[in-house]
């Protein structure tokens, strides 16, 4: 079918761009020690890297819409977003934030235990932001949220994908830690499982403290760690302002 209209996409620049990509060398695809900046990023170069990442999500969140209107959800997801990016921010470890749909998850530059323990301690940050949220939601008289919480530590690709000499563009993760991550964030939570699950990397980084907070299990052949944990100062304020 020929469209009426004047066609503003070239199909020859299309596939020259095509081509410039995919005969780019793998050689551009570099190991780094840390997570390089933003501005080091080419299209046609890439970095490996081994990072920590950490997924939460609200938990059952299609169900809300036979519950509430469009702008209630939408301030439930904003509060959520917010503050979730507010918390996960806060770290200088912190390199990337991303938000897909209600679910909001970060790269961090661990390059140590003590790293990894920061961000378990992240987690439980956003647990206990979890309880002060539901407690304003439930004076709203909107629905309360679960959430699930994955994190796991391994090999990531980090490169820059976007549409050549404009400004859409962004960084893309690409690794198993990724989709591992987002995948126990998925678990998390649902079917008796507890809100917060850890692979066995992190669980091994962790303090002696920490470990003592985790139960162990197994699924699908792969050794898991599950906690409910909070933040102390973060729970007494809760109790202290509400009332």
């Amino acid at each position: 079918m020929q469209a009426n209209h004047i066609m503003e996409y070239d199909v020859d620049k299309s596939s020259a761009r095509i081509d410039e990509i995919l005969n780019v060398s793998n050689q551009e695809f570099i190991e780094k020690d840390s997570i390089p900046s933003r501005d080091t990023l080419t299209y046609k170069n890439g970095c490996y890297v081994n990072v920590t990442c950490l997924f939460i999500d609200i938990i059952g969140s299609s169900d809300m819409t036979d519950k509430h209107k469009r702008p209630t959800l939408a301030k439930i997801y904003r509060c959520f977003i917010s503050e979730c990016v507010a918390i996960i921010n806060s770290y200088d470890i912190c390199k990337e934030i991303n938000i897909n749909g209600d679910c909001v998850w970060g790269v961090f530059d661990t390059q140590n235990n003590i790293d990894k323990n920061t961000v378990f301690e992240i987690a439980g940050q956003l647990s206990s932001l979890i309880t002060i949220l539901n407690y304003k939601l439930y004076k709203k008289d909107y629905s309360e949220i679960k959430v699930g919480i994955g994190i796991d530590y391994g090999r990531a690709l980090m490169v820059k994908a976007g549409y050549t000499d404009s400004s859409i563009n962004d960084v893309v993760w690409m690794g198993d830690v990724v989709n591992s991550a987002c995948h126990i964030c998925n678990k998390a939570g649902r079917d008796g499982r507890k809100s917060l699950i850890i692979t066995k990397s992190i669980y091994d980084s962790l303090t002696d403290k920490y470990k003592g907070f985790m139960n162990r299990y197994t699924s699908g052949g792969q050794v898991l760690y599950e906690s409910n944990i909070h933040n102390i100062y973060m729970n007494d304020w809760y109790k202290e302002n509400c009332k």
